[in-house]
């Protein structure tokens, strides 16, 4: 009836550039958005660093021998036997996982079994059903009811009270570094 002569548009595909064979240089692929993560249109690698809200995770099935290094934080549900990096990420240990390692990160929650050294700059939290054998190094410490603990614990206060100075109004923490003694150039000068 109304409009009824109007021919519905076909949706066209983006085009790429495409680079020559000669060039030697692959063209860049334009980034794609699918259910809400941001992807390259190739769907193999993640467009930039890893978002802030996503977590890789190594799954159950997974056994890995070595060293884990990452700028994401990590969730491993499978076995790890080795050394586990992620300086500034958060490493959660899941319930199935067993890890025999040594771990850095800034904050570490065991819900598994863990049998190495855990070393946190902002916290460490085993949970009701999780497993530590070692040594702990923080600045807080969360261990639920019914985990199970077996090392020594040292807090780290350097850590934590670098991160609490940035938290003070800067007011504070002016008036903290002006009570420090005038050099001597100008205490000379004052007399």
């Amino acid at each position: 009836m109304w409009g009824s002569n109007k021919k519905p548009e076909a949706q066209q595909a983006p085009v790429y550039p495409s680079s020559s064979p000669t060039s030697g240089i692959a063209p860049k692929s334009a980034p794609m958005n699918r259910e809400g993560s941001s992807m390259t249109s190739d769907g193999i690698r993640p467009l930039g660093p890893a978002a802030s809200g996503t977590t890789a995770r190594l799954g159950a099935s997974l056994h890995v021998k070595g060293e884990i290094t990452g700028n994401e934080d990590l969730q491993i549900d499978g076995t790890v036997e080795g050394l586990v990096q992620l300086d500034d990420r958060k490493l959660t240990v899941g319930p199935s996982a067993k890890l025999t390692a040594d771990v850095v990160a800034r904050e570490v929650v065991v819900f598994g079994s863990v049998k190495g050294n855990l070393r946190a700059r902002d916290r460490i939290e085993i949970k009701k059903d999780g497993s530590v054998i070692g040594d702990l190094t923080t600045a807080r410490i969360m261990i639920e009811d019914g985990a199970y603990f077996k090392g020594a614990i040292e807090i780290d206060r350097s850590a934590g009270e670098a991160d609490r100075s940035l938290e003070k109004p800067a007011f504070t923490r002016v008036a903290a570094a002006s009570t420090m003694p005038a050099p001597a150039h100008i205490a000379k000068s004052a007399s």
